[in-house]
């Protein structure tokens, strides 16, 4: 099987994971709901070249939103995950590498402010959304934790050493 159809087969995994563990494993809050897919963004972007990255976290939070009731939040979801993915890199041999734990603190300030200012500029109120911040802080909180735990599983099983040797990594 050929490289790119390798890598778009699992971008398609990744994709249906952040949709399952953003959708229907999630928890409601005030005007929309808590999840950890945002881990498996984490793990997606640090694996695939970017835009594959890119492409999971967009499509998996797009399809999230809009096939569980909450699509008016899909257009800040596509620029708010489609971000987030490229603090992250899959260069280097390890996914928990400097750089992706870096990551973590700009991803978790999008995900808190992003979603803050785009609920206020929805909902024309600024006051409001202050009370989704606890839920936005848990939301990254967990998701980061999901990372770190099967980041550090894959980097002890070598998984982008496996990847490469299959040409899934450039």
């Amino acid at each position: 099987m050929k490289s790119n159809t390798k890598r778009i087969c699992l971008a398609a995994l990744f994709t249906a994971l952040i949709f399952v563990f953003t959708a229907w494993l999630h928890i409601p809050s005030h005007t929309g709901y808590t999840h950890v897919g945002d881990g498996f963004l984490f793990l997606a972007a640090c694996l695939l070249p970017w835009q594959y990255g890119v492409g999971c976290g967009v499509a998996g939070a797009f399809l999230a939103d809009c096939l569980t009731g909450y699509a008016m939040w899909a257009p800040g979801s596509i620029i708010i995950k489609g971000v987030t993915a490229l603090f992250f890199t899959a260069k280097g041999e390890k996914i928990l590498s400097w750089r992706n734990l870096l990551g973590l603190i700009p991803s978790g300030a999008l995900c808190i402010g992003g979603y803050y200012c785009y609920e206020g500029l929805i909902t024309g109120n600024f006051t409001a959304p202050l009370a989704g911040i606890p839920g936005y802080v848990t939301q990254w909180v967990l998701s980061s934790a999901l990372y770190l735990v099967a980041g550090f599983t894959l980097d002890k099983l070598k998984i982008k050493k496996t990847l490469r040797k299959e040409g899934l990594l450039e």
